[in-house]
């Protein structure tokens, strides 16, 4: 691929890596929250402790739509759906995209990242001053949402300059 030579060379394997990463815990976080629905006895591997749980931290009211759809539909609308479920969509965009070289590809997950950078900014502000938690899975979400909007920066600047070189 002679076009994605201006990459940095780090940059797929960091989306994919990333990616992935995310995609697993969105998942992760989903089963847990099904299956704390479906069990309220039902014990995560995430569940450390009293003010250590993440099953705490994904079935209250900002686990879904950052808690803040349901101000607008029902609780329990469709567009209401748990922000694992956003997650899951999140890291499959990050890494589709990935695979394209165009400017507009480029653009989207910078937007993309950026979005979610501002949403984990806001969902870490309620885990430790609203929840009073410390979810592992979480913050593991948001240290993957920084690095992915570093990595779709430098992919951004790349693309660019490979542009300006050949157009």
């Amino acid at each position: 691929m002679a076009a994605a030579q201006g990459l940095p060379s780090w940059e797929p394997t960091a989306r994919i890596v990333l990616g992935l990463l995310g995609l697993v815990l969105s998942v992760y976080a989903l089963h847990v929250e099904l299956s704390r629905e479906r069990d309220p006895d039902y014990r995560a591997m995430c569940d450390l402790g009293e003010s250590v749980s993440c099953s705490k931290v994904f079935t209250s009211r900002w686990g879904r739509g950052f808690g803040l759809v349901q101000l607008f539909v029902a609780k329990d609308s469709v567009l209401n759906q748990p922000n694992s479920v956003l997650g899951v969509l999140f890291y499959t965009l990050q890494m589709g995209l990935g695979l394209s070289l165009s400017k507009k590809a480029a653009l989207a997950l910078v937007i993309c990242s950026w979005v979610s950078v501002a949403g984990s900014l806001y969902l870490a502000s309620i885990l430790a001053f609203v929840l009073g938690d410390f979810c592992m899975v979480c913050v593991s979400t948001y240290v993957i949402n920084f690095a992915l909007l570093y990595t779709n920066l430098k992919r951004q600047k790349a693309i660019e300059g490979m542009k300006e070189k050949t157009g």
